[in-house]
Parts: structure tokens; sequence; C-alpha cells
């Protein structure tokens, strides 16, 4: 494959460890499938909110080649009203408690509490994907540092309620860069080490659409940080401002940008298509000579 290595990925990042699992790479990209277990999610609320449903699906997504669940039970879409701890732990934990135990598969828990990632924690997840990694209260790290449990570190700019509300950047791609390299400094006093950690850019959480393409045009600038890189585009609403997609229609473009993203840094990819990105992604790992070690 000589002529590939003019499209190769860049160096690999640190490998990501935390109980229960280990990542080291260079592998094939990890996929991530997306179960919400809330009635208001934008792509798919409501329909996974039964138990027997919600790990049916989590089965559909293993067997098509997820590596990794990730329960939500808050929706986190722009003007989302929040839940209490108490309302989303007792959506999140017994579906934990059941993918484990039916399906011993790798879960994260899609949690901005404390309370609900400790319990999830508890539960049987093994990840804690935290979107308000902005905050400034070190008890969500405290917490990962605790349960030694792998952590991913999203840019988000305010919260679901606010960040879509003239989001502005003098240069986003520096801010969100910024931003990483205050809050791994901030993980270690809190007790984390650097290879529980993966970093997310953020794509559509306080961005408008140029600054969500100025950031997956420079995807390879944040592999200075030596850590691998998640991303969430799936079922985005830059596919309805960049093309005019209804939600059931962008499927293509979520899967066109991950390509792109593998080919720029990016190892994680979090999906609600699990078969049909796989195929994909392991195509295209094909053409480029991206093996497992």
């Amino acid at each position: 494959m000589s002529e590939a290595a003019a499209i190769s990925p860049p160096p690999a990042p640190g490998a990501w460890r935390g109980t229960g699992f280990e990542f080291v790479f260079p592998r094939p990209t990890i996929v991530m499938g997306i179960l919400n277990v809330t009635p208001d999610s934008f792509s798919d609320g409501g329909r996974f909110s039964d138990l027997s449903k919600a790990v049916d699906h989590a089965e559909r997504m293993c067997e098509a080649g997820a590596e990794i669940i990730d329960v939500g039970g808050e929706s986190t879409r722009p003007n989302a009203e929040p839940v209490s701890a108490a309302d989303e732990i007792a959506r999140v934990v017994p579906v934990i408690e059941a993918i484990r135990s039916r399906l011993g598969t790798l879960i994260s828990i899609d949690t901005q509490k404390p309370a609900v990632a400790r319990a999830a924690l508890a539960a049987g997840a093994s990840i804690v994907n935290d979107i308000a990694a902005n905050r400034e209260s070190p008890a969500m790290w405290e917490i990962v540092a605790e349960n030694r449990a792998g952590y991913v570190a999203m840019h988000m700019l305010g919260t679901p309620q606010t960040m879509q509300v003239e989001p502005r950047y003098d240069d986003v791609v520096a801010a969100v860069k910024d931003f990483f390299a205050d809050r791994l400094t901030r993980f270690k006093a809190a007790g984390m080490t650097e290879d529980q950690t993966a970093l997310d850019v953020g794509i559509g959480f306080g961005k408008t659409l140029e600054h969500n393409l100025q950031l997956l045009a420079s995807l390879r600038t944040f592999t200075n940080f030596q850590r691998p890189q998640l991303l969430g585009v799936s079922r985005k609403s830059l596919f309805s401002k960049l093309l005019g997609l209804e939600v059931d229609e962008r499927q293509a473009p979520g899967i066109a940008v991950a390509g792109w993203a593998v080919l720029n840094g990016v190892q994680i990819l979090r999906v609600h298509d699990v078969s049909p990105s796989v195929h994909a992604l392991r195509t295209l790992e094909a053409i480029v000579g991206i093996s497992a070690t």
C-alpha cells in the first residue's frame, strides 16, 4: 500500500485506559453506539426509554461492531430542559446494569452530573462522557480519579440552554486548544492521570456552522495533545444548516465526516447508525493500512 502514505493519518496518540479497558493506538477506529434513554432527545427521544428495548438496541449495536455503548439519560440538544440527578439516575442505572449483565460490553455514561457519574460507575459503566468539562468545580474529575474511569472531556460554550445563543469566538480553533490545555492541567490536579482522558471538540455545542466547519478542518492540530480524540457528528443540525437535511436524511454526510475525521486524528466515533459507520470505517482503514497492533 505504498500509495496510501499520502493520505495516512497523523501519528497515534497515547493509550486510553480505565478500569476494565485499555485501547492502544494505532488500532481500528472505536465506534461508540449512542443509546438515549430519554423522552426528548433530538433524534430518537422516547424510542428506548423502555428497559427491554434499550438493552435490545444495545445488543444490536454491539453485534454491528460498537465497542462502547454510550448511555444518556438527559437530552443535551439546544434549549433542552435539565432533569434532576435522581431522575437521570433512575433512567440510566437499570439500563447500565442490564447491559452489563447481559452483554458484558464496555459502557460509558453521558452525563454532566457528578452524582449520576458516581451511580453509573457503581452500576458498571467504565467511562464518563462529559459535555460539561468546562465546569470549574473538580467534583466530577475527583470521582473519575477515584474510580479510575475513562473520561471524555468535551468543549462547550455555556450550557445546553444557552450554547446556541449567538456563540462568538475570536478564533474557535485556538479557543478549543486553550481549553484542552487548561483542562488537562486541572484533571491532573484533581488526581486523574493523562491516560484516562480523551478529547472532544464539541461539534454543535456553542458553535455556528462556520465554527463547526473550522474545527473539522483543523482536527489534525489537536493531535499535539497526544490524547485520543472523540468526535460526535451523527445526525447533527449542522447537516440541516449545510444541506437542508432532516434528521433521518443525515446518515451519509455523517459517515463522510467520520471518514474525514479518522484521516485527521480522530480515534473514536460516537454514532447512531453503527452498522453503516463500521462498514465505511473498516473500508477506509483497509485502504490506508490501519489495523490492529
